[in-house]
């Protein structure tokens, strides 16, 4: 099985880099199509792969999507210079705070009138659907289309604010594994207080030094572009380690390692370094995708009945669109941008991520891991097919904004 595993995802990385040009102009991303070919090996069409479904199989599917969104986040973090970040500082942070915990209630909300299930399940499930996942969210933001198309300002944020809420959600999760009756509310602030302390002291550290190693390193000549991209993808995995065994949130770690990192590098490295975001989100989540889609656990998706797509349609269009056009002010965002970044907030890797990590503290809830896969799956479907449809939409409504300003101007 892994052979033909291996084999799959191998013809499915060719075909992904020999159409990359035309994949662009089509409604289909990396994701989606490692997602359908899983769901055509699985169980649910050939059953050409015996894998369990997700309530069997979370600790491993935890394992991989830790890992992958590890590389991920270093990914965002090396993706722009960090003088942008710094002038992007105050509207990350609202989004991070404000629009992180507005999502996580609106899930909940959402999840408690739509299943029924009472609080502890809808605030599981509002937790873990909060973060904004960057390996979904890349397609809109990376790619030549993309740069072409959305503002550079406007991919920043949402770059920004995947990479950092998908460590920062830690506590929220932490909070609703509380009310679930795990643990006490005073072993829950502890315990938050030291994940996201220690990981970013934790996580500054490792990218500084890590980053000092490397310009040593290049002003001695030792260092070609080759190196460097390894470099960065080893630094990922020693932080994401390293912190699992200081306890801290490691996501997180990765992701400030990645920033100080990215201060502590040169020009050259960081251009280099960000040639990792598009091979992540190309090629490396198609095995995850592909392993997912075989394990969906569609028998618990039909006992969901009418509340699944219901569910699936309230959080996509209530979780975070409302919140984002009440924050377009404070954001400083135009319409445009608004919609965008209220839309292309994907729920992915990291919900998956979350979901897993509540089974495995809690042990499997059905409804929870059930309902929350199908709005990962469902998600990674909408947001893979309205990609191309959404950047072109959003370059019409930039051109009749320069017409209208063009209009404004020419009147007397």
């Amino acid at each position: 099985m892994l052979d033909l595993l291996l084999t799959v995802v191998g013809v499915l990385a060719l075909l992904v880099a020999a159409l990359a040009g035309r994949l662009e102009r089509l409604p289909v991303t990396g994701p989606l199509l490692g997602l359908v070919t899983g769901v055509v090996l699985g169980p649910a069409v050939l059953g050409a792969v015996d894998l369990p479904t997700v309530m069997e199989g979370h600790r491993e599917l935890h394992e991989v999507s830790r890992i992958l969104l590890a590389i991920s986040v270093m990914a965002v973090a090396l993706r722009y210079p960090l003088r942008a970040v710094r002038r992007l500082v105050k509207p990350v942070v609202l989004l991070l705070t404000v629009a992180m915990l507005g999502m996580a209630l609106l899930s909940t909300a959402v999840a408690a009138v739509v299943l029924g299930a009472g609080l502890t399940a809808a605030v599981l499930l509002g937790a873990a659907l909060c973060p904004t996942d960057p390996v979904l969210a890349s397609s809109a933001v990376t790619g030549e289309k993309a740069e072409r198309t959305v503002s550079e300002r406007t991919r920043q944020l949402l770059s920004l604010e995947s990479g950092g809420n998908d460590g920062l959600a830690m506590p929220l999760v932490l909070a609703a594994v509380a009310i679930a009756g795990a643990s006490s509310g005073r072993d829950v602030l502890l315990e938050s207080l030291w994940q996201t302390l220690g990981a970013v002291a934790f996580g500054a550290a490792a990218g500084w030094v890590g980053g000092r190693i490397l310009r040593k390193s290049e002003e001695r000549g030792a260092t070609e572009h080759g190196p460097v991209l390894v470099f960065s993808l080893l630094l990922a995995l020693f932080v994401l380690g390293a912190a699992g065994l200081l306890g801290v949130d490691d996501i997180l770690a990765v992701f400030v390692a990645g920033l100080a990192f990215n201060g502590g590098s040169s020009a050259d490295e960081r251009a280099s370094d960000a040639q990792i975001d598009e091979a992540i989100n190309t090629f490396v989540v198609l095995p995850l995708f592909v392993v997912l889609g075989a394990m969906l656990p569609w028998e618990e998706w039909g006992e969901l009945g009418w509340q699944g797509p219901v569910l699936v349609l309230g959080v996509l269009f209530l979780r975070r669109l409302p919140v984002l056009l009440l924050l377009k002010r404070p954001l400083s965002l135009e319409w445009r941008d608004a919609f965008f970044l209220g839309w292309f907030g994907p729920v992915g890797v990291a919900a998956l991520f979350y979901l897993t990590l509540e089974a495995d503290r809690l042990g499997v809830d059905p409804l929870v891991l059930s309902a929350g896969t199908l709005v990962v799956a469902a998600s990674t479907l909408a947001h893979g097919v309205t990609t191309v449809p959404g950047l072109v939409l959003y370059r019409r409504a930039a051109g009749r904004r320069k017409g209208g300003d063009s209009g404004a101007g020419a009147r007397p």
